[in-house]
């Protein structure tokens, strides 16, 4: 299977590229590259890690609005980045939801949080709530629920269709986890700037309006999803029902700021 378009990654200046499109049905519309490689995730584990904290949820292992992370913090400020502490140490350096703090220790301690609400540890949870389900047999955590997460674009694909067309949580659940928490919350997009507001749902960053951003001029500004700093993406675009992964080796920098949206308005303009 191939679109024109994702032949793109083989002008990119990486090592090794894999690359592919999923419908909201499951359908997928064309890959490129090695999509059995495994490629270290680094911040696209978030999504996966918000997915396992929301099946806790559903499982009554937790609520979104208990007491978690910093003095003050909830679960639902730990998901958003907005429980006030730092991005990569254990320290508050501001009041839980006043401004949209990107931090890998708040993944780190929502980790912590429910491995002791449901006595297993988060790795283990994330394999039995998230992964096995959807059988992403190539996907493990390796350490951090914050960036420590390995996987291929084929495993990736099955999350990508599941969140567009949730089977193991209620629709609603993934709705509310899309939608802007915390509105009107300023803070850094990590590699883009200040952004303001800079909108987040529940482990997703969400698009609205930012600019400059790592996905398309043409993607719709319900489009969700992550990057990662080890040169990986995932979006999903609820308007265009469909959603595109792409993992690399090489680190991200200005050559991802520059090829990513190109690669994303000609799947866009290619799958209309």
């Amino acid at each position: 299977m191939s679109l024109k378009s994702l032949a793109l990654i083989e002008n990119w200046p990486v090592s090794t590229a894999a690359a592919a499109v999923v419908r909201a049905d499951g359908t997928v519309l064309g890959s490129h590259g090695p999509t059995g490689h495994r490629f270290p995730l680094a911040s696209v584990t978030k999504p996966l890690a918000a997915y396992a904290a929301l099946v806790a949820y559903e499982e009554g292992a937790i609520e979104l609005d208990e007491p978690a992370g910093p003095p003050g913090a909830t679960v639902r400020h730990l998901l958003a980045h907005t429980s006030g502490l730092a991005f990569d140490e254990h320290r508050v350096t501001a009041p839980p939801g006043e401004r949209r703090l990107y931090s890998n220790a708040g993944f780190e301690q929502l980790g912590d949080h429910i491995a002791k609400a449901t006595d297993i540890p988060f790795a283990e949870y994330l394999r039995q709530a998230v992964l096995e389900p959807l059988g992403m047999t190539s996907t493990t955590l390796e350490g951090s629920p914050a960036k420590d997460g390995v996987s291929t674009v084929a495993d990736l694909l099955q999350f990508a269709a599941e969140v567009q067309t949730p089977r193991l949580l209620d629709p609603r659940t993934v709705a509310a986890a899309m939608t802007v928490q915390y509105p009107g919350t300023k803070g850094v997009l990590r590699g883009y700037g200040h952004q303001n507001p800079n909108d987040w749902g529940l482990g997703f960053e969400i698009r609205d309006a930012k600019s400059p951003h790592w996905t398309g001029a043409s993607s719709s500004p319900r489009t969700f999803g992550h990057f990662g700093q080890s040169g990986t993406f995932l979006w999903i675009d609820p308007d265009a029902r469909l959603a595109c992964v792409a993992l690399t080796d090489r680190a991200f920098g200005p050559w991802a700021a520059e090829v990513w949206p190109v690669l994303t308005d000609a799947v866009l303009t290619e799958t209309r």
